[in-house]
Order: structure tokens, then C-alpha cells, then sequence
């Protein structure tokens, strides 16, 4: 059993010996990625904005326009805030490669956090349910990206994120569920065996699409579609911020 890295969760050594307990597939999974565990990734709201800019762009795309936002929003100091943002016109917003789609987002973002009606000082009195909705009242956020921050900013241990291609992907490598409308019922049923850690699981099933030694099923170590690959992409803008 991999040790618990400093940095982890304090539930992930836990997490990691149960799920190994519950899961022979997943354990092979936990000792391939060895000490690699699951972080917290940035500030609230600088996530949350971050993700809007690189909404359906490439990663090196979404990296170069959000250094024009946060030279255009703090030129002069490293923490971004929504009275930075909404002091800002649209033209200007625009000229960092923004679609006016994207400004109103990040205006929108802007004003719930400014209104308190996204405030992460109360998220730790909200269930997870609770949290993604007072996400998704944001434009430009649905339910994906909410978990996402249930994941890798709030840190929750039990998200299972059923819309994630990857993770389907990862599914039917190793457990051989078809992605179709019954399928995805299999590993939401599957899932359940998980709780109270389906966020450590989902991470251990992205990672075994990045693993070379055939695990699981046959279907282990097949080539990513286009799609997942896309999922994956989408993922990393949502998380490596």
C-alpha cells in the first residue's frame, strides 16, 4: 500500500486501504500510481474564473488568454477578485480573447461571489448536493465543473462525476460496462460499493488511463478515443489551476 503523501488529503491513506479492501481491481490501480494522490487546487474564485476562460479551448490556448485576463484585471498584484473583474468593460475583457459569452460568464461569476451568493467561507456547512447548486446558479457553470470543485478545491471524498467521459472510459476498460444509457446506470450501481470515497476512486480510474500495464478487462490499454481525450483536456483546465 502506497504511503500517505504530505500533501494528500487527510482521508486518503483511509480511503486508499478501503477501497483496496472493497476492490481488487482498484488496487492494482493504487499500487501502478504509487505515491500520487489527489490535491487541493487554488483559491476559490481564481479556479472557478479560470475554468470559464479555458472552457472549450485548448489548454496552451486557455493558458495565453488568461494571462491577458489577469494582466487586464490585476495588473499590478497576483490575486484576482470580482471587483477587479466587474471594474472592467466589456471591450476591454473582449480584447484579452475573451467571447462576449465568456465576459458575461465571468461578470456573473463575479457578482454571486460579490453578493455572497457563492461563498466558499459556507461551503463547509453544505452537503455536496447543496454546493453544486449554489455553483451551477452561476452562467457558465453546470454540474461537471461543480464537481470538479467538489474534487480539487473543496476536497469532498465522495463526488462520483457519472458525466466525465474518461471516467466511463476508464469503466469500460476495467470493468467492461458498455457506455450506452444502461451502462451508465451499471457504474453508478458500481459506484455505490465506493462510498464514502468515490472521489479517490474517480481519481484512481483517470489515472489508470494514463497507465501502461493492462489491468482490469481485455479492453485495458486501448487507445482513447477523441472524445475522452477532449475529457481529459477539459479536466485539466478544470483542475490544474
Amino acid at each position: 500500500m502506497p504511503k500517505q503523501a504530505s500533501t494528500s488529503p487527510p482521508y486518503w491513506a483511509q480511503a486508499l486501504a478501503e477501497l483496496a479492501a472493497k476492490d481488487a481491481v482498484l488496487a492494482n490501480v493504487i499500487v501502478l500510481v504509487g505515491d500520487q494522490c489527489l490535491v487541493s487546487r487554488g483559491e476559490p474564485f481564481e479556479t472557478l474564473l479560470r475554468s470559464i476562460v479555458g472552457q472549450q479551448i485548448s489548454v496552451k490556448a486557455a493558458h495565453s488568454i488568461w494571462l491577458k485576463v489577469a494582466a487586464c484585471i490585476a495588473p499590478n498584484s497576483t490575486q484576482t477578485t470580482p471587483a477587479k473583474v466587474l471594474a472592467q468593460s466589456v471591450e476591454a475583457l473582449r480584447g484579452c480573447g475573451l467571447s462576449g459569452k465568456k465576459v458575461e460568464y465571468i461578470q456573473d461569476l463575479s457578482r454571486h461571489f460579490q453578493a455572497g451568493t457563492v461563498n466558499p467561507k459556507g461551503w463547509a456547512k453544505l452537503n455536496d448536493e447543496a454546493l453544486i447548486q449554489e455553483l451551477i446558479q452561476v452562467k457558465g457553470i453546470g454540474r461537471w465543473t461543480a464537481e470538479m470543485v467538489l474534487m480539487f478545491n473543496a476536497l469532498r471524498p465522495d463526488v462520483f462525476p457519472i458525466d466525465d467521459l474518461a471516467i466511463r472510459k476508464a469503466m469500460t476498460n476495467l470493468y467492461g460496462f458498455a457506455d450506452d444509457k444502461e451502462g451508465k446506470k451499471q457504474m453508478t450501481a458500481k459506484a455505490q460499493d465506493w462510498a464514502p470515497w468515490r472521489s479517490v476512486a474517480s481519481w484512481l480510474l483517470w489515472r489508470s488511463l494514463d497507465l501502461t500495464p493492462t489491468i482490469g478487462s481485455d479492453n485495458a490499454g486501448k487507445d482513447i478515443s477523441p472524445a475522452v481525450k477532449k475529457a481529459k483536456v477539459a479536466r485539466k483546465q478544470a483542475t490544474s489551476y
